[in-house]
């Protein structure tokens, strides 16, 4: 495809990397929020290409690896006990809950099902009215948009079997979180550009001017990473602290108004659990009480004792950057993509399954 072609020109990355190296003369630490964005990183070799003086640090940017461990357990016990059709997006199905995970609850007789649209998921509610259907509705703002409107959806076709299983995450205050940890030391961010599609830039400005740091919204590609890497080392480098766009061709500084809209008729900001990192507060989106009967949570009254995570693995200090995935005494032994002990490993913008299958660093 010549548009992707374009954002993956190795003479223009060879270019930008001489430039990144002309310009930094200190060391400096950049946190890439996207798990997408870590897949760039390791996936294309850039780490190994940039300057020693810069460290590139994986943040908690993947959605499915701080869905917490209760609510992938209750996701678990609607599909077994409650013998609802659940359905979700395909990285969810391995996630390890405290006993198992969706796939092994799939293999085992419940029904299961991966989806590529929570609108997919009404439709077998309508095709099935003696079944309850449950949406696993997991993700940033990006998918918010499209799990509200199969609300919307719902109820505007008066399809009563049909509920979302919510464990929606927010950036910005994922962000504020990391650098009021003690352990921190971030010195600028590469922000979520398809995030920033949605909600727009305008979340960042307080951040950048309250703790100093440059924050760059940031695409996918590899250009665009180098790119957004250059222009954070810029700002470093001239000490200042501001938001840019380098993610422009996409990203508009108010975002999408009527995906915003949606949003904002289903959803409320709350606190929100991110597993293992803990509770961040007003990082979640809850399902408002107008839509009460299309939360699955109050629909079933669903009550699961915490389970404590396994204690083999540092996802948490991974999330957070405070350790990458190889210094991990697991990594690539008892964990791996086939054995998770953590969803880090599971999902397609995990850390850990980036490092294992593309750094070279798994014995084999």
């Amino acid at each position: 495809m010549k548009y992707l072609s374009e954002y993956r020109d190795p003479e223009l990355a060879k270019k930008y990397l001489e430039e990144i190296k002309n310009t930094v003369s200190r060391p400096w630490s950049i946190m890439e929020v996207c798990g997408g964005q870590t897949h760039s990183l390791v996936k294309n070799g850039i780490i190994e290409m940039l300057p020693d003086k810069i460290t590139m640090i994986h943040g908690p940017g993947c959605p499915v690896c701080v869905t917490p461990l209760n609510l992938i357990d209750k996701a678990i016990h609607l599909a077994t006990e409650k013998e609802a059709i659940l359905c979700s997006f395909g990285d969810m199905l391995r996630v390890p809950g405290s006993q198992k995970s969706l796939l092994q609850a799939k293999a085992e007789g419940a029904d299961v099902r991966i989806l590529y649209s929570p609108l997919e998921a009404v439709k077998i509610a309508e095709e099935n009215p003696e079944k309850e259907v449950v949406f696993f509705a997991v993700g940033f703002e990006t998918t918010a948009p499209a799990n509200a409107l199969s609300v919307v959806h719902a109820d505007r076709r008066n399809v009563k079997n049909y509920s979302i299983l919510a464990s929606h995450v927010l950036v910005p205050p994922a962000i504020k979180a990391v650098m009021d940890d003690k352990e921190s030391q971030i010195d600028g961010f590469l922000a979520a550009g398809h995030v920033c599609t949605i909600m727009g830039n305008t979340e960042y400005h307080p951040l950048s001017t309250k703790y100093k740091v440059p924050i760059v919204v940031t695409g996918f590609e590899p250009l665009d990473v180098l790119q957004g890497i250059l222009m954070v080392i810029r700002q470093l480098e001239q000490s200042k602290s501001e938001v840019e766009n380098q993610y422009a061709r996409i990203v508009r500084e108010e975002g999408n108004l009527d995906a915003q809209k949606v949003i904002n008729e289903v959803f409320e900001v709350r606190n929100q659990m991110w597993r293992g990192i803990g509770e961040i507060p007003d990082s979640g989106y809850a399902v408002r009480d107008k839509y009460a009967g299309y939360d699955a949570i109050r629909k079933f009254d669903i009550f699961i004792d915490e389970a404590p995570e396994n204690p083999l693995c540092i996802s948490g200090q991974i999330m957070k950057g405070i350790k990458k995935p190889y210094e991990c005494s697991q990594f690539g032994k008892t964990c791996k993509p086939e054995n998770p002990l953590g969803a880090p490993m599971v999902s397609s913008e995990g850390a850990c399954a980036a490092y294992y299958h593309f750094s070279g660093m798994v014995e084999i």
